[in-house]
């Protein structure tokens, strides 16, 4: 008999796009979509949507939604599209690169009136991460066009 706090279920994400329950998944295993180093993810395996698992993690938890190959593209569009504003965020803050773009995510998101905020980039669905892509190259346009006009 197990004496003190229960211990909770498992999360058991389903795939956004077929509904199927996603299977943890490890280096070595058949479907394994990454290297040997990367760390275990959460698989639908129909789908070929995946998402990886917070650092650290004893039981598993997904750090967002299952992103299929058009989602994960999207997502890795979001990055380099902030990147500047990051590297920026570090100068000028000295925080590192980690806070400095969740502070770049929760400003774009709240920007766009996105509701609920999403806790990080592996929560946004591909029509956000449009929006914000669009957002973030307007805003850099529009900062580059006032520095490089003023001042004569």
């Amino acid at each position: 008999m197990r004496v003190g706090r229960p211990v909770k279920a498992l999360p058991q994400p389903l795939c956004d796009y077929c509904g199927a329950h996603a299977v943890l998944t490890r280096a070595g295993d058949q479907a394994y979509p990454y290297r040997e180093d990367h760390g275990p993810v959460w698989l639908c395996a129909s789908c070929q949507a995946w998402i990886g698992v917070l650092a650290r993690s004893t039981r598993n938890i997904p750090l967002g939604r299952l992103a299929d190959a058009q989602l994960r593209d999207a997502k890795s569009r979001l990055h380099d599209t902030l990147e500047p504003l990051v590297a920026g965020k570090v100068r000028r803050d000295r925080v590192n690169a980690f806070e400095a773009r969740a502070r770049a995510i929760r400003w774009v998101s709240t920007e766009l009136g996105f509701d609920p905020l999403p806790p990080n980039i592996h929560a946004l669905s591909l029509d956000q991460c449009q929006q914000a892509i669009q957002y973030v190259e307007t805003f850099i346009a529009n900062r580059r066009n006032a520095s490089g006009s003023g001042g004569v």
